[in-house]
């Protein structure tokens, strides 16, 4: 609980603006992870430079973020609000595990960046995506996805 609470501290700026915040997200994601674009076929041929005033990728980021915030205000009773995404993400987008550590670690970035968010909060987000991932892995699994 303790956790999801330290990220909501400073969860506001971010909720603030989930647009701008979404598009630094996944334009840092695919910047620092360029394999991870791939998992996007809409954003495929996006060069890089054009992805900041992308509005595809900035609302598609922005729903990330209203997902998330969604989970962090759940504090671990996220089961309802999970279960569809993780079984979206395992039957149709195919979206490797590792990949949610990968934007928890970027969104972790982003928030310090933006929202203050230091390093205890940091660890805190690590940890709830930690939870996060275990539970998508347990959906995973029931639909015999090994992403």
């Amino acid at each position: 609980m303790a956790d999801y609470e330290m990220v909501l501290k400073h969860w506001g700026p971010v909720e603030a603006d989930f647009t701008a915040h979404g598009n630094m997200v996944l334009t840092r994601l695919f910047t620092e992870h360029p394999d991870t674009q791939k998992l996007f076929p809409k954003f495929v041929g996006i060069a890089q430079g054009d992805m900041a005033g992308n509005e595809a990728i900035s609302a598609h980021g922005a729903t990330v973020l209203k997902k998330l915030g969604e989970l962090l205000k759940a504090k671990g009773n996220h089961g309802a609000i999970l279960k569809p995404l993780a079984t979206t993400h395992a039957t149709k987008h195919k979206i490797p595990l590792n990949n949610f550590k990968l934007i928890g670690e970027v969104i972790g970035k982003v928030m310090a960046e933006k929202a203050g968010l230091d390093a205890a909060g940091q660890q805190a987000l690590n940890n709830v995506m930690a939870v996060v991932m275990a539970d998508i892995d347990v959906t995973y699994k029931e639909h015999k996805f090994s992403g």
